[in-house]
């Protein structure tokens, strides 16, 4: 291998880098797509959803080959104080139509069939190969260094995740802060595909999508998610990790305390947990966002920064894979031309605009400053669920307006009303 020379070498068999080396290998080019983990998605770990649009852009009609779940139907927004939870729920069968507007998967399913489709198109797959450090020579990236072993490449695709150890060591990047990052844990809880329909909901093998905010993180940046597969249900949390650090919290007994909520365990009950995952989740946006490119390298997927959350939707599969294209179409036309300097590889910023990557990453700018705000997790859950149950429950010693019961949530959830204001006019900025 120390002597073999590629077009491209791809570091990280996730969604950005395989999509990049199959775009790749069916050009005809030479690439090596290097995975760490045994298999392709062994070390990955994300909520559980794809949306659709990015990859059907690629492979036309992939949902009747790919190993996916559910396609999802139902949106569920949840608030949570205490036992308490309001959530707000929506169905649309349009989101059914070929292809399917997102689908539930599992990564070490997905992740080994795109790598798969790579390696059909010509690409070469190396797993259980950790890279150590980028090559360098005369200010230019030209390999990268695994063990003992130089491999050399006119460019270098670095897909390594939120955490990229090669976009440090190229010098695109500073070590990430805690709280650009979120700490993830999931766990994938096995039960019958019938008991998980009828606990959702849904006809068969339709899927739901559940996100929280609240109780769930003990009031710290962050929440909880729940997926439906065919045969389980992915249930998690992302909090900021420099909010877990700051309160000595472990982020693995506040899922212990999620999964006992009156609002998550009978959707759960009886169910076995049969994998448990952690992982670093970028959650700075574009003010985390590393320099996207430079002499024989580019930068996709998380290792870019590319995860949008806007509390009520999280994108981040969509976003890789639409970014390993653009770092293939960036790369052919480098290829054809000869050249891969700085200059050359800058097309990937019009190419990320093209597909839209960029425009969506810029819109949502200011979402992360926006959701460092501590009221949107502990005063405004409360003050819905307490508004909530006054407006459901009945006293027969009082009649009172609605006007009047929100003053009283108000009031019992201490918001001031001049930050009420300012925090919903940023948030439909933001948002």
């Amino acid at each position: 291998m120390a002597e073999d020379k590629f077009t491209a070498i791809i570091v990280g068999a996730g969604p950005a880098g395989s999509t990049a080396a199959y775009m790749l290998a069916q050009e005809g080019l030479d690439v090596l797509l290097i995975e760490r983990g045994e298999t392709p998605g062994s070390k990955n770990m994300f909520g559980g959803r794809m949306y659709s649009n990015a990859l059907n852009s690629i492979i036309p009609g992939f949902w009747e080959e790919a190993p996916l779940q559910r396609p999802v139907v139902k949106e569920i927004v949840s608030f949570m104080s205490g036992s308490r939870s309001v959530s707000m729920t929506c169905q649309d069968p349009e989101w059914l139509k070929p292809p399917c507007h997102s689908y539930t998967i599992l990564r070490a399913e997905f992740d080994a069939w795109l790598a798969n489709k790579a390696e059909e198109a010509g690409a070469i797959l190396a797993c259980g190969i950790r890279v150590d450090d980028v090559l360098i020579e005369n200010g230019r990236v030209i390999g990268v260094r695994a063990g003992e072993d130089e491999i050399h490449a006119d460019v270098v695709i670095a897909a390594d995740g939120a955490n990229s150890l090669l976009t440090e060591k190229a010098g695109l990047r500073k070590a990430l802060l805690p709280g650009q990052v979120g700490t993830g844990v999931k766990q994938l809880i096995e039960l019958p595909a019938d008991t998980i329909s009828q606990r959702f909901q849904l006809e068969e093998n339709q899927g739901a999508a559940g996100l929280f905010v609240g109780t769930c993180s003990a009031g710290m940046q962050g929440g909880g998610f729940i997926y439906t597969n065919l045969n389980s249900i992915s249930l998690g949390l992302v909090v900021n990790a420099a909010e877990l650090q700051r309160n000595q919290i472990k982020i693995s007994e506040l899922l212990e305390e999620f999964k006992s909520q009156p609002q998550i365990a009978p959707l759960i009950a009886e169910g076995e947990v049969v994998e448990y995952s952690a992982h670093l989740v970028p959650e700075a946006g574009m003010n985390m966002r590393p320099e996207l490119f430079g002499e024989g390298i580019l930068v996709a997927g998380d290792a870019a920064g590319f995860v949008i959350n806007l509390g009520y939707l999280v994108r981040g599969m969509d976003l890789a894979i639409a970014s390993g294209a653009a770092a293939a179409k960036t790369i052919l036309e480098a290829h054809k031309n000869n050249d891969f300097t700085r200059q050359s590889m800058s097309r990937y910023l019009e190419f990320l605009k093209k597909n839209g990557v960029w425009n969506s990453m810029e819109n949502y700018r200011h979402t992360p400053e926006f959701l460092d705000t501590r009221r949107l997790y502990e005063a405004y859950p409360q003050f819905v669920t307490n508004l909530a149950s006054d407006v459901f429950t009945i006293d027969d010693g009082k009649s009172e307006h609605l006007i009047g019961k929100m003053m009283r949530a108000i009031k019992s959830s201490r918001i001031n009303w001049s930050k009420l204001a300012g925090d919903a006019f940023k948030g439909g900025r933001a948002l």
